[in-house]
């Protein structure tokens, strides 16, 4: 699964780019969603890759997402009881491992907001112009976007 945080805004960015933000669901700076690696989501991606940071996300970011910065309605966040209640599963830890594996979906969560909203990244980006292998934070990290999702938690 991949993880995909909106870094820029989209004053003059294309109509195009702009709507593919909108279907990932990135409508606004800091937002963060999860989607499922397959080659639809991969071109999204890379197409917007000069508004966003994405990666392969991990099951300890997951979970630190789905605890900090999980949303039910009305802004209550997730917990362990809620999750134990209301699905098969025990714990945050658990549904983030079985969510990695495929076997459940962060659908499966009843009410559960689609898009994580993060606070600004502490001790700030490395530049929102440049890409992450000209020293920016922008377009594809691999396994390094848990760093980046550690620091906007």
């Amino acid at each position: 699964m991949y993880a995909a945080i909106r870094l820029r805004g989209g004053v003059n960015a294309r109509s195009e780019i702009n709507e593919t933000l909108r279907l990932l669901r990135l409508n606004r700076v800091n937002h963060c969603v999860v989607v499922d690696e397959n080659p639809h989501y991969k071109g999204m991606l890379q197409k917007v890759a000069g508004y966003i940071a994405w990666g392969e996300v991990s099951n300890e970011s997951l979970s630190l997402l789905l605890k900090h910065r999980g949303e039910l309605a009305r802004g209550v966040r997730v917990t362990d009881e809620y999750i134990e209640g209301n699905t098969d599963h025990g714990s945050i830890d658990e549904f983030s491992r079985a969510v990695l594996q495929g076997d459940a979906r962060l659908r499966d969560v009843p009410g559960l907001s689609p898009v994580f909203r993060l606070h600004p990244p502490r001790k700030g980006h490395r530049g929102i112009k440049k890409s992450y292998r000209e020293g920016g934070v922008l377009g594809y990290h691999g396994d390094e976007i848990a760093t980046l999702i550690k620091k906007m938690r």
